[in-house]
C-alpha cells in the first residue's frame, strides 16, 4: 500500500490515501510495525485520508503503539497538505472530520504551488476535569486556579503543579523554571501512566520566556518523546492563560521547531499556525504475514 510521510516541525506521520485506495483492515497493527524506527519505516503514527459525509475528508490517526488518538494538530496540518497536494480535495480551506469533530484548515500554497503551512481552527478548549478523563480523587487543588497536585510521587518527585486542558486530545501541562533539569524519559511516561488518568494522558514541560514566549517538552501518549505536539502547543498557551502566566497570542518554541498559537477572545477556538513538510513516498506491503507479526509482537 502506498504511503507518504510528512512532518510539521518533526512531528512525522505516515499517510496513507484511503480515498482512492482500500483501507487496511488492521491499521492499529500496522501502525506498531510501521511506525518502528528500527525495523520499519519510522514515524510518531499512521494516518488515514478517508472519505467523509460530513467533511471534505476524514482523519483517522493511530499512535506509535496503535492505540487511536482523537486528535493530532501537527498530523491534521500534514493530512490537509497531502489530500490538497494530490487533487484528491480542492477544497481550501477545507474540512476535516476528526474524533474531536469536524475543523477547519486555511493552508498556505507557495511558489510551488504546494502547501508549506496552514492555520487550524482547533476549536474550544476542554477544561472540566471530568470531560478531560481525570479522576478527582487522584488530584487536590495546588492552590492556585486551574492547578493541581497528582497523589502520590511521580518518580522521585512530586510532578509540581499541573492543569489540565483537552484539545480533543488531553494534555497535563507543568510549569517549570528551568527546563533542562527534566529528565523526559523518566518523567513522562510516569505521568503519562498516573493513575489519575484511566486512558493515559500526554504530558508537557513548559518554560516561559515572557508573556508571548515559551519553550516546551513533550512525552506523547501512545509515541513516547516526539519533536513537536500541536494539541499539545494549544493546551500550553490555554493552561498559560487561565494560570495567568500568558498572553492569548504565543510563539512556541519546540524541539522541532516553532508553532503560533492564539486562543481568540471573540469566539473562545484556539488557532494553530504552522507548517507541513513532505518527506518521502513509498509502499509497504500490506500481507497476512504482517498482520500476525502485529499481533504476536504488539
Amino acid at each position: 500500500m502506498k504511503f507518504t510521510k510528512l512532518h510539521g516541525c518533526g512531528n512525522d506521520y505516515l499517510y496513507f490515501d484511503c480515498i482512492t485506495q482500500p483501507a487496511p483492515a488492521n491499521p492499529e497493527n500496522i501502525a506498531r510495525l510501521i511506525s518502528d524506527r528500527h525495523f520499519g519505516v519510522g514515524s510518531d503514527g499512521l494516518i488515514l485520508a478517508l472519505p467523509s459525509d460530513r467533511a471534505d475528508v476524514r482523519m483517522r490517526m493511530f499512535n506509535a503503539d496503535g492505540s487511536e488518538g482523537e486528535m493530532c494538530g501537527n498530523g491534521i496540518r500534514g493530512l490537509a497538505k497531502f489530500v490538497l497536494d494530490r487533487g484528491l480535495s480542492k477544497q481550501n480551506p477545507m474540512r476535516i472530520e476528526t474524533l474531536r469533530g469536524v475543523l477547519m484548515i486555511h493552508q498556505f500554497v507557495g511558489e510551488e504551488g504546494t502547501v508549506t503551512s496552514s492555520t487550524v481552527d482547533m476549536d474550544e478548549p476542554i477544561l472540566d476535569l471530568t470531560r478531560i478523563g481525570v479522576r478527582a480523587d487522584w488530584v487536590t487543588p495546588a492552590g492556585a486556579a486551574h492547578e493541581f497536585c497528582l497523589a502520590g510521587q511521580v518518580g522521585a518527585a512530586p510532578a509540581g503543579p499541573t492543569t489540565f486542558v483537552s484539545m480533543g486530545s488531553d494534555h497535563a501541562v507543568i510549569f517549570v523554571d528551568h527546563l533542562d533539569a527534566i529528565d523526559l524519559p523518566t518523567r513522562g511516561p510516569l505521568v503519562e501512566t498516573h493513575p489519575a488518568f484511566p486512558k493515559r494522558i500526554n504530558a508537557h514541560w513548559v518554560q516561559v520566556s515572557s508573556r508571548g514566549v515559551v519553550t516546551m517538552k513533550t512525552w506523547e501518549r501512545g509515541s513516547g518523546m516526539t519533536l513537536a505536539c500541536g494539541t499539545g502547543a494549544c493546551a500550553v498557551v490555554v493552561a498559560g492563560v487561565i494560570t495567568g502566566r500568558l498572553d492569548r497570542s504565543v510563539l512556541v518554541h519546540l524541539p522541532g521547531g516553532d508553532l503560533n498559537v492564539e486562543w481568540r477572545e471573540a469566539n473562545n477556538h484556539v488557532y494553530m499556525t504552522g507548517p507541513a513538510v513532505e518527506v518521502f513516498s513509498g509502499e509497504w506491503p500490506i500481507t497476512a504475514d504482517i498482520v500476525q507479526s502485529a499481533i504476536r509482537n504488539p
